[in-house]
This record gives C-alpha cells, sequence and structure tokens, in this order.
C-alpha cells in the first residue's frame, strides 16, 4: 500500500510541475522576485518529499535543477535583489542542493541536508513577508 501511495505521489508532482510550465527556459519564470522564489521553494520541497523509490525521482530532480539554474540565471546579477537576505539565502539553499544533485546524483538527500534547506526555505519566506 505504501509503494502505491508512493507512485501516485510521484505522478501528482510530475503532473503538477509539467502544468505550471517548468520547460527548462528562463522565461519560464515571471520577472517577479517574490513570487518567483516562492515557486522556487515548493517545487524544491515538492522534490525532496519525493519517495526515495519513486519511479520518476530523477527525472523530479531533473527539473528541480533546472528551475534552480533559471532562478541563478534569472536573479544573479539582479542588483535589485542581490542584496537582499532573502535572495543570499536563498542561493545557500540552492548551491547546497544543487552540489548534491551534481556530485550525488544516484544518491538520496540526506535527512540533515533536508532540515537545513527546510530551515533555509523558512528564512526565505519569512524575508520575503517582511520585504528583505
Amino acid at each position: 500500500m505504501k509503494r502505491y501511495w508512493s507512485r501516485l505521489l510521484a505522478l501528482v508532482l510530475v503532473a503538477v510541475i509539467s502544468l505550471t510550465g517548468c520547460s527548462g527556459s528562463p522565461d519560464n519564470l515571471t520577472g517577479d522576485y517574490q513570487q518567483d522564489s516562492l515557486a522556487i521553494v515548493n517545487v524544491l520541497r515538492n522534490a525532496l518529499a519525493l519517495p526515495d523509490d519513486a519511479a520518476d525521482k530523477a527525472a523530479v530532480q531533473g527539473e528541480a535543477r533546472k528551475k534552480i539554474n533559471e532562478f541563478a540565471a534569472r536573479y544573479q546579477r539582479n542588483t535589485s535583489v542581490s542584496g537582499l537576505s532573502s535572495f543570499t539565502t536563498m542561493r545557500t539553499a540552492l548551491n547546497s542542493l544543487a552540489g548534491h544533485y551534481s556530485s550525488y546524483p544516484n544518491r538520496p538527500v540526506p535527512e540533515k541536508l533536508k532540515n537545513r534547506l527546510e530551515q533555509e526555505f523558512k528564512q526565505v519566506e519569512a524575508a520575503l513577508r517582511r520585504g528583505a
């Protein structure tokens, strides 16, 4: 029964990512920094929540890596956001996850890293609410 729910969750996540337009092009982001940041956080949370034995885990991780790259390409040189605390925290989280995906593509994300990323995602959300 657990395997059934894991596969169902994986299929739902892929459908959501597909419907939100995760095509890999920088045009995918809206240009609204706050909205894009929250969208990236949600995509990455979904990728991290996916069970390790999910059939499409590699595809979801690939889409997450594309989103990380899109976000970096759009906002890295944007001086209006690069000094914000939400941006620096977001970049730290993105670099950590991208580094894991690059170095250990076939290994699950360690629980310690998941916990740290969740903490950083919460900090990003709080900073965005403050406007920082």
